[in-house]
Order: C-alpha cells, then sequence, then structure tokens
C-alpha cells in the first residue's frame, strides 16, 4: 500500500460512476460517502462494527463502512443503497413491512441484496447468519424474512425459474 500524508485527491467507482473526492489517510468510508459524497443513504450508528446500519457492498460484499478506511477503496467497486434503483429486495422491503424507523434498512437492504445473490434458494441457516450481522431494534425482523422470500421469488420468476415445492412431511 502507498503511504499518504495529508489530504489527496481518491478516485473510486461509486454505484456506477468515476467519483473524486479529497480525503484524509485516517477517514472512514462511511465519512467519505457522506459527508464528501453526499451519500447519506448508509447511516452512522455505532462506528465500531456493530449494528450494521452503514452496510455497503465493496466488490460485491456486504461490507460495514464505518470499518473501512476510504484510502483502501481505491480501484474498487461500491455499492450504496442509492445505487440500487428499484431492487427486487427494495420492494420486498417496502411491500412485507420489513421495516419501521428506516434507519437499519438501507444497511439491511444491501446485506439482503447479497444474500439473495449468494443463496437464491431459501436458506434459514444462512438468512440468519448473514442479517444477524445488521441490527433491528423495531421491526422483530419478522418483515424482513418475509423480504428475503418476496425478493427471492421475483429473483426467480424473472430468471424464469419455480421455486421448490415444499417436500412433504
Amino acid at each position: 500500500m502507498t503511504e499518504r500524508k495529508g489530504p489527496y485527491e481518491l478516485r473510486l467507482r461509486v454505484n456506477g460512476e468515476e467519483r473524486a473526492a479529497l480525503t484524509r489517510p485516517a477517514e472512514t468510508l462511511l465519512r467519505l460517502l457522506r459527508e464528501r459524497l453526499g451519500l447519506t443513504g448508509p447511516k452512522c450508528g455505532c462506528e465500531n462494527g456493530d449494528c450494521g446500519a452503514c452496510t455497503v457492498l465493496i466488490d460485491g460484499v456486504p461490507t460495514k463502512s464505518c470499518m473501512v478506511l476510504a484510502v483502501e477503496c481505491e480501484g474498487r467497486e461500491l455499492t450504496t443503497i442509492e445505487g440500487l434503483r428499484d431492487h427486487p429486495v427494495q420492494r420486498a422491503f417496502s411491500a412485507e413491512n420489513g421495516f419501521q424507523c428506516g434507519f437499519c434498512t438501507p444497511g439491511m437492504i444491501m446485506n439482503a441484496v447479497a444474500l439473495v445473490r449468494a443463496h437464491p434458494e431459501p436458506n434459514e441457516e444462512a438468512d440468519r447468519n448473514w442479517m444477524g450481522s445488521n441490527l433491528c431494534r423495531c421491526t422483530g425482523y419478522e418483515g424482513i424474512r418475509r423480504a428475503l422470500a418476496a425478493a427471492r421469488a421475483e429473483l426467480a420468476a424473472r430468471a424464469g425459474l419455480m421455486p421448490r415445492a415444499k417436500e412433504r412431511p
């Protein structure tokens, strides 16, 4: 890694667009996105990696942006909630009431997008493991589980796949 001293211009690919911003070597990706690029979807919750409200995708991998230095993201593909543009997971969260106050919703949705890509078939254990890294103090998670199921069904229908029938006991 190149040693950086003082502010310098960082070039990033964010939501499909080339962006440049002046940054400091110790600035987190969360602060750069919110304060320098005006992308306020990632929320400032705990700033220590516990809550997941700041989750974004870095090269398709859900990452807590409060735990990553902005300089580590040069040359990588970043996606925030603003870059999804009417994704099936977004629609499912709305239709299934997968949120209440909305504070955690951008991070939940970003994590859920990566989850349904990695696990297109329903997988209760994977869902618990993946979504357990994002905290919600309002919903009780039931709407979020329904949203995951609805998003998977829509994505399967788009791909021309029929969901598997449940096996009889």
